[in-house]
This record gives structure tokens, C-alpha cells and sequence, in this order.
């Protein structure tokens, strides 16, 4: 009998101690809400969509009466342009008491009407955009307060480390204040969202309506900003590092475009069996595949074949990395890269461009053609390939699509893979570029999704 009673007795202590243990270490989030939410903002827009209408603009010359009836009959469903107001919301975050706030670029995108809720007051405010940058998805609004208001600090992306406790803040859904709190799932994740993903991953939960809103530390200073999710996922969010914003404030201040370094080279990961061909113990880097002429890496003599390692003493993990931190620095900035040619390690110093209007490169280091028809192409890559599950060889793959384009309303998607155009067949980007270029206002296309053919017109 004692012995049973020292057995339950053990198992009790042994239950408590670990209910206690789990209670300790799970964070207490009310201060740092208490902190964060009076200087989250809700934002809602208006947009003007302009649709053409398929059944009007038919001209007849009335010289019979069938024309006359035939006319009134078309003209019946409406004018030839179709004007639909569409109502949005997301969220946003005060960074200045004078009324800066930032926000994502998508959730002011063609707004014709921008309005800003206080949370901690009610009051609502009309806003103007001061700068935006549409490839990082990054914008600046202002609103003129009665008063001053609270703000965020911005803190250091570079800090957070995987594992460290996050609380994301928002309106998801038009919930006005809504705090969500977990842990940071990765670091530098790309999700194909443009040429500079380099998002934090969250288990907080990031629903549509966060969009602009503040991913912050235990601290409450932002460490990012809710951006992206998976559409079905559960338990994976983005958000746009503080550091990358952070960056780019002194150009959206003035309402300037945003100027980034750039080397001037395509690249492609250092793959587990290219590594072990070079005699390498691991895959970190990125290996140069072109060398573009008359740039910074044409000039410091980069050549094809050179395998980038680190960038100031710093290891590169990842071909990935590379853009991104490329992108970080201004246009001017001398910058140490340490190589691999011919199996010998060395430094070279390269004086940073600047990053030219037109050109989009992808993450992975892939020239991305954004075409005049409201849709976004590249090469077929193994990554690509791999990611959207392509089983052809030639053509070209749907990057991205204008949302309110012709494009997306006839249903184009990313992985889309373009292997005709105008019954003629595409084998690759530069060969599409130079068969899209001499099309007229109208293309038809032949796509593969998945194991079908899919016929598509398009105009612009």
C-alpha cells in the first residue's frame, strides 16, 4: 500500500512540475499587445474595375431594319466599358506621429479611395500615397491626424532566429484588432512572389485582411510585415522582413523610386552533385552562369563558372540569398566577394550598379518577361519545374498574373506553360520574346496545366 501511495504520489509531482514547466515557457503576449495595437491601423479601398463589354460596340449602318433591331438589341446589355467599384481591406502599421504608415502595395494597389481607421481612437482619415515599390511590395500612405499618434519601432530582421516567439496584428477578415502569436517557422524563404523573396516564415496565423500588418518580437518592435499565405495551408504565413523596408524608406519619404545595387550576372544553385564535381564539401553558393556586359561583375572580371561564396566575409547559404542581399545595398557600394575558380578561392571587389528600370530577375537568378498582356513569364527551370509539378521541356512558364488584367480574368495562372503562341511553338523566353513582340492587340495560346491542353484568346 505505501508503495502505491509513493508511486501516485511520484506521478502527481511528475505532472505537476511539467504543467509549470510548460506554463513558464509560453510567452505572455498582453503587454506586447497592449503596446502594438494602438498603432495598428485598418485601411479600406475603393478600386474602379473597367471591363469590356462582349456584347456592345458591334457597328451596324442601320440600312436595313434586321441592322436597326440587331443594334438596339446588343446595345440593350449595357455601354461598351463596364465600371464595377470594388471595396478592400487590409491593414497597416503607424510609424511616424506625424501619420506615416506603411502597408502593403497590394492592399492600396489602383486604389482610387484609400481610408485609414485608428483603432485606438475610431477616427477615420482620407490617405494619399507617399511612395511605393510595387516588385517588393512595400508602400508608404499618410493621413493628416488631429493629433499625435502612436507609433512602432522597427526593429532588426537580421536578429529573429528561427524558433524565436513573433505576434502578428491585424484585421484578418475585417476583425479589427485581431493578435495572433507563434514562433518564426525559417528564415529566407522564397515563395515566388517576386524577384526579392526573401520572407520570414510564421505559424502565426496570417489571414486575408493582414496584409500590412506588423509581425513584431517580444519587444514589440516589427521584425516584418504580414504579407503572404498559402492558400489551404494552415500554420504558414510571410512577412517582409523590418531590414528590407527599412532600406527602402529614404526613397519612399520622397516619394522616389527605389534604387538597388546590382552585380549584373545570372546564377544558378550549386547543386549536391555539382558540389561534389568541384570537390566541395557543401552546397553553399551560387554558380555564375552569364555575365552581362558592361556591368559591375563584367568590370570587377567575373566570368561564367565562378562560384560566389560569401559576400563580405559573410558565408552565402543559398543561390537564393544572393539577389536579396545584392539588393540590400545602394547603387555605388563596394562590395567583397569571395569566389571559387578553377578550385582556387579568392576575393574580388566589385563597385555595385544600379539596378536598370526594366529589367525583373527572379529569386533563383531566372530573367523574368513581363509581357503587355497582363501576365509574367520565365524559362522552364528544374525549380520551377519541380514546383509546379511540369512535365514538358520547352516553353515557357506563368509566373505571375495581373490581378484585373484579361489575363486573369479568362483564368491564366502561375505554372501555366505557354507552348504556342499564335499556333506557333514556343521553345523559350527569347524566342517567345521575339514572337509576342511582333503579335497584334489580341494572341491566342496554347497551355499546358497539368496533363491538358488548354486553349486561350487574349487581349490587351
Amino acid at each position: 500500500m505505501l508503495k502505491r501511495f509513493k508511486l501516485y504520489l511520484f506521478i502527481a509531482i511528475f505532472v505537476l512540475t511539467s504543467a509549470i514547466s510548460y506554463a513558464t515557457c509560453l510567452p505572455d503576449v498582453r503587454d506586447v499587445a497592449k503596446k502594438v495595437l494602438p498603432a495598428v491601423v485598418n485601411i479600406s479601398t475603393t478600386q474602379v474595375m473597367k471591363y469590356q463589354n462582349p456584347f456592345s460596340g458591334f457597328n451596324f449602318n442601320q440600312s436595313t431594319p434586321f441592322d436597326f433591331f440587331f443594334k438596339n438589341f446588343f446595345n440593350s446589355f449595357g455601354p461598351p466599358v463596364i465600371k464595377r467599384k470594388i471595396h478592400a481591406l487590409g491593414s497597416g502599421f503607424i510609424i511616424s506621429k506625424k501619420g506615416y504608415i506603411l502597408t502593403n502595395y497590394h492592399v492600396i494597389k489602383r486604389a482610387t479611395d484609400i481610408r485609414v481607421t485608428i483603432l485606438s481612437s475610431g477616427d477615420v482619415y482620407k490617405a494619399k500615397v507617399v511612395g511605393v515599390d510595387p516588385k517588393a511590395d512595400i508602400a508608404l500612405i499618410k493621413i493628416n491626424p488631429k493629433e499625435s499618434l502612436p507609433t512602432l519601432k522597427l526593429g532588426n530582421s537580421n536578429d529573429i532566429q528561427v524558433g524565436d516567439w513573433v505576434v502578428a496584428v491585424g484585421n484578418p477578415f475585417g476583425l479589427n484588432g485581431t493578435v495572433t502569436v507563434g514562433i518564426i517557422s525559417a528564415k529566407g524563404r522564397v515563395i515566388g512572389e517576386g524577384p526579392f523573396d526573401h520572407f520570414l516564415q510564421t505559424d502565426a496565423a496570417i489571414n486575408p485582411g493582414n496584409s500590412g500588418g506588423p509581425l513584431v518580437n517580444m519587444k514589440g518592435e516589427v521584425i516584418g510585415m504580414n504579407t503572404a499565405i498559402i492558400a489551404n495551408g494552415q500554420g504558414i504565413g510571410f512577412a517582409i522582413p523590418v531590414n528590407m523596408i527599412k532600406n527602402e524608406l529614404p526613397y519612399l519619404m520622397k516619394g522616389e523610386k527605389v534604387k538597388r545595387g546590382y552585380l549584373g550576372v545570372m546564377i544558378q544553385p550549386l547543386t549536391p552533385l555539382a558540389a561534389k564535381g568541384l570537390g566541395l564539401k557543401d552546397t553553399h553558393g551560387a554558380i555564375i552562369s552569364q555575365v552581362f556586359k558592361n556591368t559591375a561583375a563584367y568590370r570587377a572580371g567575373l566570368k561564367p563558372g565562378d562560384i560566389i561564396v560569401s559576400v563580405n566575409g559573410k558565408p552565402l547559404k543559398s543561390s537564393y540569398d544572393l539577389p536579396y542581399i545584392i539588393s540590400s545595398f545602394r547603387p555605388g557600394t563596394k562590395i567583397r566577394l569571395g569566389i571559387i575558380r578553377n578550385h582556387h578561392k579568392m576575393n574580388v571587389e566589385v563597385k555595385l550598379g544600379e539596378r536598370p528600370k526594366n529589367l525583373s530577375i527572379s529569386a533563383s537568378g531566372n530573367e523574368v518577361y513581363k509581357t503587355g498582356y497582363g501576365f509574367s513569364v520565365s524559362n522552364i527551370t528544374p525549380q520551377l519545374a519541380e514546383k509546379f509539378g511540369i512535365k514538358v521541356k520547352k516553353g515557357v512558364v506563368i509566373i505571375s498574373v495581373e490581378e484585373g488584367s484579361f489575363a486573369y480574368m479568362v483564368g491564366l495562372k502561375p505554372g501555366d506553360v505557354i507552348v504556342k503562341l499564335n499556333y506557333k511553338r514556343v521553345d523559350n523566353l527569347a524566342n517567345f520574346k521575339r514572337m509576342i513582340k511582333r503579335a497584334k492587340d489580341v494572341i491566342f495560346l496554347d497551355v499546358i496545366r497539368g496533363n491538358a491542353h488548354i486553349f486561350i484568346t487574349i487581349q490587351k
